[in-house]
């Protein structure tokens, strides 16, 4: 299959990058800063830009999304916009734009998280987007047919620990390998408007 890989060279688009790549698809990434198609998925004109290069696609795999991480008490309206324009209006449009880009037949997979779920301190923008994302693929996936939508919602990292571990306690954390496994899962399978909760 050809794939748009969006958020390539993060940490989690770096490990489906080899996933995918390993399981013979021809994977064309996409960065805001790196990758074969640089594009900021945030900027509506950036993605249309980014279809337009890309051409044809069996699949549109996304791994990028960013939101503001803050005490409730300090989030700001503009905070709030801003978690929703960069995960979750973001990936919207991705779906939007792609429906006469992607073959019939080929899927579309978001990037939701844990926090939909399980929320934490600071976490509330998080959580909004990520349930806002995961409410859409629901949505979505009754009317695009006979295209296929899915999210991947993991919990903290294992190789993230280091770095985010503290924010999640008590929480289990996920290898990349697993959480690419659902990628897969949601690319190669025949399930629509699935939640793989990890």
């Amino acid at each position: 299959m050809k794939i748009l890989l969006i958020g390539a060279t993060g940490t989690l688009g770096t490990a489906l990058h080899k996933a995918l790549s390993a399981r013979g698809h021809d994977v064309l990434t996409v960065g805001r800063t790196g990758g074969d198609l640089r594009y900021d998925i945030t900027d509506p004109a950036q993605t249309s830009e980014m279809y337009e290069r890309a051409g044809g696609v069996d699949a549109v795999v996304s791994a990028a999304g960013d939101v503001p991480f803050k005490p409730l008490a300090e989030l700001t309206s503009e905070d709030h916009l801003a978690a929703f324009r960069g995960k979750v209006l973001s990936q919207i449009d991705v779906v939007r734009q792609g429906l006469t880009r992607v073959a019939d037949g080929g899927s579309f997979t978001l990037i939701s998280g844990v926090l939909a779920r399980e929320p934490i301190v600071t976490g509330a923008a998080a959580s909004m987007a990520n349930g806002a994302v995961e409410a859409f693929v629901r949505a979505a996936a009754i009317e695009i047919a006979p295209r296929r939508i899915n999210a991947v919602s993991p919990t903290v990292f294992t190789e993230s620990l280091t770095e985010y571990g503290e924010y999640f306690p008590g929480m289990a954390s996920v290898d990349l390998a697993r959480v690419a496994q659902a990628y897969i899962r949601s690319v190669e399978g025949g399930q629509t408007g699935q939640i793989y909760a990890l």
